[in-house]
């Protein structure tokens, strides 16, 4: 079963503003809730969400090729899994647990990756990754367009409300 899930990123500040996009969740996320939804096995959530960017196409089966770490200042942004990080609602801040017919879910702070300090290349891609380096691939996000990244450049950033997470609406 190949569930899609509708992602929303209004806005990527100082890698595309303004863009909306479309993803999926990972093989691996299917596969996991399909076993916990029907099978009665626990679905290991993490409790610790990891956003990174890729420079190749990502996909349900493939991560795509990450930026590198070796002497870009790159790094995956933690968030944890709470209420208080991400909203239950499409407007950011609210601490609430999701209801109504929107399965919505937002960042309720800004996601701000560090500044490059060495050329990161042309990022197209987001992943949602259980851990800070390797883990698992839970949502694969296309871009609309690509940024190449470079050393200077401003911090990217997905400010408050902005990485919208849309669940099969």
């Amino acid at each position: 079963m190949n569930r899609l899930l509708t992602l929303a990123l209004f806005a990527l500040v100082a890698i595309l503003p303004g863009c909306a996009y479309a993803g999926v969740f990972t093989d691996y996320a299917e596969n996991h809730l399909v076993d916990a939804l029907f099978r009665g096995q626990s679905l290991g959530a993490p409790a610790t969400m990891y956003v990174g960017l890729s420079t190749t196409a990502c996909s349900d089966s493939s991560p795509g090729t990450e930026v590198s770490t070796s002497g870009t200042g790159y790094a995956r942004v933690a968030i944890t899994s709470a209420l208080a990080n991400w909203s239950g609602t499409q407007a950011a801040g609210s601490t609430t647990a999701s209801s109504g017919t929107n399965a919505t879910t937002s960042n309720n702070g800004a996601l701000t990756f560090p500044t490059p300090t060495g050329n990161w290349g042309q990022v197209g891609w987001v992943v949602i990754y259980d851990a800070a380096s390797l883990g698992n691939a839970w949502v694969c996000i296309a871009l609309s367009a690509a940024k190449n990244i470079n050393n200077g450049d401003a911090a990217p950033s997905f400010p408050a409300g902005t990485l919208q997470i849309q669940v099969d609406n």
